[in-house]
């Protein structure tokens, strides 16, 4: 490159000069900004350092100037605040979809946003207790991959696996591919779901993305969007809970007071509850009964119990008896 071309580059160094090494506690004076253009091949005087400077105020960078006489300039305000950025740097590692090497990947692209020395201060390591990073790698493109099939209105195919007792994944269906016409992604539980129409079933299913394989756009238009516009999802994923599936069946629990808290965490705030006596409530709930349904309710103890239907009631106590002759 010409000794011309390099000044043509010169309000570019400058501009990386200060995005790189300065911030409100680290300026740089001009003989720095003169000496790191000596390095990238590019002669520069004061003058024109200054009218490049102005350049880049003029287009809108939050360029600053120390107010001692002859101080250095440093970035002011930048697209995330320095707090914003821990936000997220806490939300990638504490993720339990994304995986360790990405997250290092994503936490490296954050850390050039902010200054060498701000980005020290990313380099942070959340304890999460109980919370795995999944190890599909491919999770990514397969979210990519679901929203073009929302937004081009097709179809997709997939691969979907589960667990076995060797650890060791397990294809579905022997190996055959899944196609839905996908409607939504859902965050639920810390992982990505996608709620999705199957037209030989004809009913709405969900899938775990981290556990979908060989995803691929088709070129049939999606079914199901008519089914899917009085979808609940909020309700559906609340029913599930966590997307195990079981029979839906409306049941009232006698809670103790203080359980409030807990009820509303699960359900949400229009949970349908009313007082029983001073030191309980009932709530009125929509679920999908399950042996993870009975596990919630048996992780509360005494606190809570099943009052109708009562066929409920005797399959919980059925449950509970089962798990107490097991571990006796």
């Amino acid at each position: 490159m010409g000794k011309t071309e390099h000044q043509k580059l010169k309000i570019l160094y400058i501009l990386e000069l200060l995005y790189e090494q300065t911030d409100e506690k680290h300026a740089v004076r001009m003989r720095d900004i003169i000496a790191y253009l000596n390095q990238k091949g590019i002669s520069a005087e004061r003058k024109s350092i200054y009218r490049d400077l102005e350049m880049l105020q003029d287009f809108g960078v939050d360029i600053l100037r120390e107010q001692e006489y002859r101080g250095g300039y440093y970035i002011g305000s930048r697209d995330f605040e320095l707090a914003e950025l821990k936000l997220l740097v806490d939300a990638v590692q504490s993720s339990k979809f994304i995986t360790q090497k990405k997250s290092r990947e994503l936490i490296h692209k954050l850390e050039k946003l902010v200054s060498v020395y701000e980005a020290k201060q990313l380099q942070r390591q959340v304890v999460v207790t109980n919370r795995n990073k999944t190890i599909n790698e491919n999770i990514y493109y397969n979210i990519d991959m679901i929203y073009n099939g929302i937004s081009g209105d097709v179809k997709i195919r997939f691969q979907y696996f589960s667990w076995n007792i060797e650890k060791e994944m397990e294809l579905r269906r022997d190996g055959a591919f899944y196609e839905v016409s996908p409607l939504v992604l859902s965050w639920d539980d810390e992982n990505y779901y996608l709620i999705a129409y199957d037209e030989e079933d004809k009913i709405i299913k969900h899938f775990r993305v981290d556990k979908m394989l060989k995803i691929s756009l088709t070129r049939k238009k999606r079914e199901g969007l008519k089914q899917f516009e009085t979808f609940d999802i909020a309700s559906y994923s609340k029913k599930t809970f966590g997307m195990f599936a079981g029979e839906e069946e409306t049941v009232t629990l006698l809670c103790e007071n203080d359980m409030i808290g807990v009820v509303i965490d699960r359900f949400g705030q229009e949970v349908n509850v009313r007082k029983a006596d001073d030191m309980h409530f009932r709530a009125r709930l929509h679920v999908a009964v399950s042996g993870q349904f009975y596990g919630w309710l048996c992780g509360l103890g005494e606190k809570v119990e099943i009052i109708e239907p009562a066929e409920m009631r005797e399959n919980y106590v059925t449950y509970l008896q089962r798990i107490q002759n097991k571990y006796s």
